[in-house]
C-alpha cells in the first residue's frame, strides 16, 4: 500500500503544469544556462584557433584536459568565460579557511544574514583578485605558445585580463541569479552544465575509437559498465543516512499524558556532497592549468615540464594530492554545516535525548564521535569514486566523461535538484490543500 507521502510525491509530479512559480523557476533555470553555452563559444580577441587547437591536442590527456572538462570546452577554445566559476570557489575555499582562523570573521558569520553579505562581498573582491592573477598568466602563457597571439603585446594582455575576469564574475552572478530565482544551486549547476553538454562527443568518440580499434570492443562495454556501476553506487552512498534514534519524556498534565514520541536524527554518510571534489579540483587546476600552457611551450623550464609529468593524468604524485585535498575538504566542510554543539543543545531545550547518552557535552561528543566516522567512510567514498576511474582513464586514454568526479558532480547535482523540484511540488500542494480548507470552512 502506497504511503502518504508516495500519493503525495506522484500527485505533485502530476501537478506540475498547475505549479506556475515553479515553471517560471525551471524556465529560468533552463534559458541561465542556455546563455551560459553560448558565452562558451565567444572567444577572446586576437587569438589563433587553429595553433590553439594543436596545443590541447597534445595537452588534452592530463590535468588541462579536466579543467577543460569543467569549464564545457570553453578553455580549449579560450572564450570568455574560459576560466569558468574555478576562481569564485578558490575565493569562497579562501573565505571559509579565514573565518576558522581570523576571530573578526567568524564574528561576522555569527551575526547571521548581515554577516554573511559581508563575507559574500569579501569572497567577491577575493575573486576579482584571483581571476586578474589567472587570467594575466594565461595571456602570458598565450604570447608563450608559438603562432597563438596574432598581435602579442599590453593591448592584449589587458584585453584578455578583462575579458577573462569579466566572464568570471558574470558567471558568478549568474549562478547566484540562479540559485535565488530558479531551481537548484548555480554554482554547481554551472559545473553540471559544462560537463553535461560535452557528453555526447565524449560518447561518440568513445565509439569511434572503438570502431577504428584504439580500443576494444570489450573495453568499451567493460566502460559502460563501469559508468553505470559508479552511478548506482553514488545513488546508493548519497541516499544512505545514520539515523540515530531521539527519545521525548512524556509529560502529564491533569489526566493526560502528552510526548513520550521517538524520532530520528538522519545523518548522511557524505555530508558535505560533492563539495570536496569540486574544491580539490578547483585549487589543484588552476596552478598546473598555467605550467602546461607556459612550460610546455617555447623551451620552458626543465622543473615545469618536471612537475608537469609528475601530476599528469594517474601520476602517483597527482593522484596523493588530490585524495589529500578531498579527505582534508571532506572533514573540513562536515564541519561548518554540521555542529554537534548546537545539535545537542536544541535536543536539550526541547526536552529530546538519546537513550543511554546524557543530554548536553555527552550528546555533543557522541554525535561528534559519529560523525567522524560517517565523515571517514565519506572521504574513503569520495576518493574512490574519484580517483579509481583516474587510473583506468589515464592507463586507457578514455574521455574523462567517464571518470569518478565528473559522474559524482552529474549525479549528485541531479539529486539535489529533483530534490528541490519535489519540495516546490510538496509546498504547492499543500498551499492548495489550505485554500481548499479555507474555502469549506466559509462556505459553512
Amino acid at each position: 500500500m502506497a504511503t502518504a507521502s508516495d500519493r503525495m510525491g506522484g500527485a505533485g509530479l502530476g501537478g506540475l503544469a498547475k505549479a506556475s512559480e515553479l515553471k517560471s523557476r525551471l524556465l529560468f533555470t533552463v534559458g541561465a544556462l542556455i546563455i551560459y553555452r553560448l558565452g562558451t563559444y565567444l572567444p577572446i580577441p586576437g587569438i589563433d584557433p587553429g595553433a590553439l587547437a594543436d596545443i590541447f591536442s597534445q595537452q588534452s590527456s592530463g590535468i588541462l584536459g579536466m579543467f577543460d572538462m569543467f569549464s564545457g570546452g570553453a578553455l580549449s577554445r579560450m572564450t570568455i568565460f574560459a576560466l569558468n566559476i574555478m576562481p569564485y570557489i578558490t575565493a569562497s575555499i579562501i573565505m571559509q579557511l579565514m573565518t576558522a582562523i581570523v576571530p573578526s570573521l567568524e564574528a561576522l558569520k555569527k551575526d547571521g544574514e548581515s554577516g554573511r553579505k559581508i563575507i559574500n562581498q569579501y569572497t567577491r573582491y577575493m575573486t576579482v583578485v584571483l581571476a586578474t592573477v589567472q587570467g594575466y598568466g594565461i595571456a602570458v602563457g598565450l604570447e608563450a605558445a608559438s603562432g597563438v597571439v596574432g598581435d602579442p603585446g599590453m593591448f592584449f594582455r589587458v584585453t584578455t585580463v578583462v575579458t577573462l575576469v569579466g566572464g568570471t564574475l558574470f558567471l558568478m552572478w549568474l549562478g547566484e541569479q540562479i540559485t535565488s530565482r530558479g531551481v537548484g544551486n548555480g554554482i554547481s549547476l554551472i559545473i553540471f552544465a559544462g560537463i553535461v553538454a560535452n557528453l555526447p562527443s565524449a560518447l561518440a568518440g568513445t565509439l569511434e575509437l572503438g570502431r577504428t580499434g584504439a580500443l576494444s570492443a570489450f573495453l568499451i562495454v567493460l566502460l559502460f559498465a563501469m559508468a553505470i556501476g559508479v552511478i548506482a553506487f553514488i545513488v546508493f552512498i548519497e541516499r544512505s543516512v545514520r539515523k540515530i534514534l531521539v527519545q521525548y519524556p512524556k509529560r502529564q498534565h491533569g489526566n493526560k499524558v502528552f510526548g513520550g514520541d521517538q524520532s530520528f536524527l538522519p545523518l548522511k554518510i557524505n555530508v558535505p556532497g560533492v563539495i570536496p571534489p569540486i574544491f580539490a579540483s578547483s585549487l589543484l587546476l588552476m596552478p598546473i592549468s598555467i605550467i602546461n600552457l607556459t612550460g610546455g611551450q617555447s623551451g620552458g623550464a626543465d622543473w615545469l615540464v618536471t612537475l608537469n609529468a609528475l601530476l599528469g593524468r594517474g601520476q602517483p604524485l597527482y593522484l596523493a594530492i588530490y585524495i589529500g585535498m578531498i579527505v582534508f575538504f571532506a572533514f573540513f566542510y562536515t564541519a561548518i554545516v554540521f555542529n554537534p554543539e548546537d545539535t545537542a543543545e536544541n535536543l536539550r531545550k526541547h526536552g529530546g535525548y538519546i537513550p543511554g547518552i546524557r543530554p548536553g557535552k555527552s550528546t555533543a561528543d557522541y554525535l561528534d564521535f559519529v560523525l567522524t566516522r560517517l565523515t571517514v567512510l565519506g572521504a574513503g567514498y569520495l576518493s574512490a569514486v574519484c580517483i579509481l576511474p583516474e587510473i583506468l582513464i589515464s592507463q586507457y586514454a578514455v574521455p574523462f566523461y567517464f571518470g569518478g568526479t565528473s559522474l559524482l558532480i552529474v549525479v549528485t547535482v541531479t539529486l539535489d535538484t529533483v530534490g528541490q523540484v519535489q519540495s516546490h511540488l510538496l509546498a504547492h500542494q499543500y498551499e492548495g490543500l489550505v485554500k481548499k480548507s479555507k474555502l469549506k470552512g466559509r462556505n459553512r
